[in-house]
């Protein structure tokens, strides 16, 4: 039996179609393959991972966006003060998508910690009218001490107000209607 385990644990192609007839045994409708996939099963799986070429859009005038907003926030996080250039992102308050007059309209950024900008343009923060960070409570959960120490903790303080181009108070409030989680 020891020897099995140690054969499934190195060998991804004999772990994948053991896998498959366990599956299939105890007919497990959810993860048993359809009737299409079954020829699947015969040809070996390569799980070393390889590259391809696609073809991909960029966004035109980004790299601008990034300088002014970073500059205007003093290169730092406005709601934590991280100040690691790398783990810094130039987020847009209304999403790219929705808003093409103001994508590249530093007043329509800010300067966030990698972290922070997911959060924001999830929803699980955004910025009050009194420029306070305004937290979820959708997500809060005392068991969470990440959560809340990296999120939650934030909840109420005030952002680091840029030098110039301040966000625009009606792109903010966009923010909180249309993006923020309540």
């Amino acid at each position: 039996m020891l020897f099995k385990v140690a054969v499934l644990q190195t060998d991804w192609n004999h772990f994948a179609n053991e896998m498959q007839q366990a599956v299939t045994a105890f007919e497990i409708a959810e993860l048993s393959m359809d009737a299409d996939d079954v020829t699947e099963i015969d040809k070996p799986i390569d799980y070393t991972g390889s590259n391809k070429t696609v073809q991909t859009t960029t966004r035109v005038g980004q790299n601008f966006f990034r300088r002014s907003v970073l500059s205007a926030y003093d290169y730092r996080c406005c709601m934590t003060g991280l100040t690691v250039t790398k783990l810094l992102v130039a987020s847009h308050i209304i999403p790219w998508r929705v808003n093409t007059e103001n994508r590249l309209n530093p007043s329509n950024g800010l300067c966030l910690s990698m972290l922070h900008d997911k959060a924001f343009d999830v929803g699980i923060l955004t910025i009050l009218e009194d420029m306070t960070i305004s937290v979820s409570q959708k997500y809060t959960d005392d068991t969470d001490q990440f959560f809340n120490s990296a999120l939650l903790a934030y909840d109420g303080k005030p952002i680091f107000s840029p030098k110039k181009f301040k966000p625009h108070a009606e792109f903010l409030a966009y923010h909180r209607e249309h993006v923020f989680e309540k």
